[in-house]
């Protein structure tokens, strides 16, 4: 066997591999591995393939539902949204590579969970992305924020795939670890899905795409650990993207998936054809025989260590029915992409890599999939924050001016500036641009559509993990609801500091159970999803930030509602009670300087009775005006909907109301505002169905008016809001 230098206690260090996991291994080889085998069995148990810290609660989390077809544990999960029409969606993260090197880390981000998609037999519809930049004074925010936005508009728009919606946060405890989570939607017809289950002892395994290079070695290993000051010294490990080679294994794949060749499928991604082998074998009970000279380089002289652990991009592993070999051969020479035959299935539930004529490898698949460390980590929970109540803040004398800071602060700014850089438009199934509640896509050549929206708020799950679980699921769940789509599931991907601190794991844990508890309440299982872990720089952990990817459907898409103001002369309505809540707002933190207290608390039977209430109007074509509340309150809701409509209106608190600045500003959750011409007939049946709503102003004219006096013209407030994101990536 090649490779069989000692192998030191250094070595295993520098693969990631506790002393216990190492005598695992020795346990499970009955021997001590060769080089390749360590560095195999390394990425297999990296927390970035192997979910050892975070696996024992994620199944904790609702993964049925009688629509769900495919839960977690395949390449993305599934829906089913009737006619034959299946969802296949999920998000992942591609934090670590993109600090590093922002532009390919953010376009092989958006590659990857592409691919996640299309291997399942679908064709991809819609891309968001989830991002978070550091404090926006930092030297390295503007640097990061351009190529990443560069990479993810570069791979999207060659692919031909609009990006539909998403969101951009700032905040320093990212100065040293950004976030970029990207998510894909695709259709596929739900009785011809591909799944990754290797069968059918002698069946050939087939590699197809792009060359392997030595891009990305060690790359989810590196995906595993926290940063230091030489994190730039990995720019190896960063994968490099070719959008144009993806968009011919898409086609090529799809060509192939339309004949019934294929037995098994997926996709090389972290670990490339390391995982993507042991996947395929573990999950169909199967072993593999594998030839390595066969597998298509683009570098001299690459060892077995290499060509296993490459990350190298477009490349995908199949298993074809017996001799269908040539016909699948000349589909994927036609797109001109590489085709080869590297091994065969065994029953010997073993790995053996052959290479230069010699036993490179031998590895027994189940022991090495099925030991996989599984960590119970101690973990503290977050101590609970203090309830700020309206008297612990400044009551501001000018109401208008403390909107005009918030609908410009850099959370709340247009994010205009990056989503023109993306082409949402491409397949001409896009209704109404990015920038709303939810992005809604029409199902091509129907009436039907998905609404879908990310979400996430990260300074309420700093403050209570399990309250801020509760509230990322139900903003998600109010932004679909809001443009009348009923939510079916959600991805998610958890962001998250070092597990081996118990106030970390702490943080996670609360989450989890958060999450789980609303996903339950609102019926809205999760069917896919990441774990992305040692986000921390230093020692200094990210805020904990479990982005949650939401997709409905809306039965005739012709009834949905926009956050605009439609018309002059509406009723303005809330519906869901305002108390004022300040705790953890962007009002507390961008007017008064404090990132403190505890985060609005989520009453979710109260979001489940709210949510259906407004979707049940404008299902019935009542109302087309919708806006969620939520960052800024129903001030800043309140602006949205006139800057995105050019109508005024004039809003005046309520009698029964909190002081002026919590009624505008505070963050109470389970809210909406919609627009009406027929108010008291709503005021009265939402008093039957047991919901809070009031009237509380009109539209109309240009200004925006609160109160007898308070007031801005709306293209005042709207050149604040849509001009700091263009100025602050202007300056030198």
């Amino acid at each position: 066997m090649e490779n069989m230098s000692e192998i030191t206690p250094e070595i295993v260090a520098s693969h990631g591999l506790t002393n216990d996991e190492y005598q695992e291994v020795l346990s499970i080889m009955g021997r001590e591995p060769n080089l390749t085998e360590l560095g195999i069995f390394s990425v297999m148990w990296s927390e970035h393939c192997s979910y050892k810290s975070s696996k024992k609660w994620l199944k904790t989390l609702p993964t049925k539902a009688p629509w769900v077809i495919c839960g977690p544990g395949e390449n993305a999960g599934i829906i089913d949204i009737g006619d034959n029409h299946a969802i296949i969606f999920k998000m992942e993260s591609h934090n670590h590579p993109s600090f590093i090197e922002p532009y390919q880390g953010a376009t092989t981000g958006v590659g990857g969970i592409m691919r996640d998609v299309f291997t399942m037999g679908a064709r991809p519809i819609a891309n968001l992305n989830a991002l978070r930049f550091g404090k926006i004074d930092h030297p390295k925010t503007k640097h990061l924020v351009s190529g990443v936005v560069a990479g993810i508009a570069g791979y999207g728009n060659c692919m031909g795939v609009p990006t539909v919606g998403g969101e951009c946060e700032f905040h320093t405890s990212y100065d040293g670890n950004i976030l970029v989570n990207a998510m894909t939607i695709g259709l596929a017809e739900t009785d011809n899905i591909f799944y990754s289950a290797a069968a059918g002892i002698g069946n050939s395994v087939v590699y197809v795409g792009s060359k392997t290079g030595r891009d990305g070695i060690h790359g989810a290993t590196m995906a595993s650990t926290e940063f230091s000051e030489d994190s730039e010294a990995k720019r190896p490990t960063v994968q490099v993207g070719d959008p144009f080679t993806e968009k011919l294994l898409l086609e090529a794949c799809l060509e192939l998936m339309a004949t019934d060749a294929i037995v098994a499928i997926q996709d090389m991604g972290a670990a490339g054809l390391t995982s993507s082998s042991f996947e395929m074998a573990s999950k169909g009970g199967v072993g593999i025989d594998m030839n390595l000279d066969a597998v298509p380089q683009r570098e001299a002289n690459m060892t077995a260590y290499e060509m296993m652990l490459s990350e190298s991009q477009e490349r995908m592993l199949m298993v074809l029915k017996p001799g269908r070999e040539d016909e699948a051969r000349a589909i994927f020479e036609k797109w001109e992409l590489d085709f080869a035959i590297i091994g065969t299935l065994t029953d010997t539930k073993h790995m053996v890599l052959h290479h230069k004529g010699e036993v490179v490898a031998d590895l027994p698949i189940d022991p090495l999939a099925e030991a996989s460390p599984e960590y119970d980590r101690p973990w503290v929970e977050t101590p609970k924050a203090a309830t700020i109540s309206i008297d612990d803040t400044n009551a501001p004398n000018d109401p208008i001016a403390v909107l005009k800071t918030l609908v410009s602060c850099p959370d709340l700014a247009s994010k205009r500036w990056i989503w023109e850089q993306y082409d949402h438009m491409v397949m001409a199934d896009t209704v109404g641009r990015p920038g709303g509640d939810a992005a809604v896509v029409r199902i091509h050549g129907t009436n039907k559509a998905i609404a879908t929206s990310s979400d996430c708020s990260p300074r309420y799950c700093f403050a209570d993990p399990y309250e801020g679980g509760k509230q990322v699921v139900a903003e998600t769940y109010r932004n679909i609801t809001a443009t009348g789509a009923k939510p079916m599931a959600i991805t998610d991907n958890m962001n998250f500091g070092n597990p081996e601190r118990p106030e970390i794991m702490g943080q996670f844990v609360g989450c989890v159970k958060g999450i789980g508890e609303a996903c339950i309440a609102l019926d809205y299982p999760v069917v896919s999803g990441n774990v992305s872990l040692y986000n921390e720089t230093n020692g200094q952990g990210i805020l904990p930030t479990p982005t949650i990817g939401g997709v409905g459907l809306m039965a005739d898409v012709n009834k949905h509602a926009s956050v605009a103001f439609s018309e002059e002369g509406q009723d303005i309505v809330v519906i869901g009670e305002t108390l004022g809540h300040l705790g953890q707002s962007l009002y507390l933190r961008e007017i008064e300087s404090r990132e403190e207290g505890a985060p609005p608390p989520v009453d979710l039977a109260m979001e489940r009775r709210n949510g259906d209430f407004v979707r049940s109007l404008i299902e019935a074509g009542r109302i087309t005006t919708c806006h969620d509340i939520s960052g800024g309150g129903l001030g800043v809701a309140i602006a949205e909907m006139s800057m995105a409509s050019g109508i005024g209106a004039t809003i005046d608190a309520p009698k029964t109301a909190p002081a002026l600045h919590g009624w505008l500003f505070g963050e109470d959750q389970a809210r909406y505002i919609i627009a009406t011409n027929e108010a008291d007939v709503i005021l009265s049946e939402a008093t039957a169905a047991g919901v809070s709503a009031e009237k509380i102003g009109k539209t109309g004219g240009k200004m925006l008016t609160v109160g007898p006096q308070a007031t801005i013209s709306v293209e005042d407030l709207a050149a604040g809001h849509q001009g700091w994101l263009p100025e602050f990536m202007s300056q030198p």
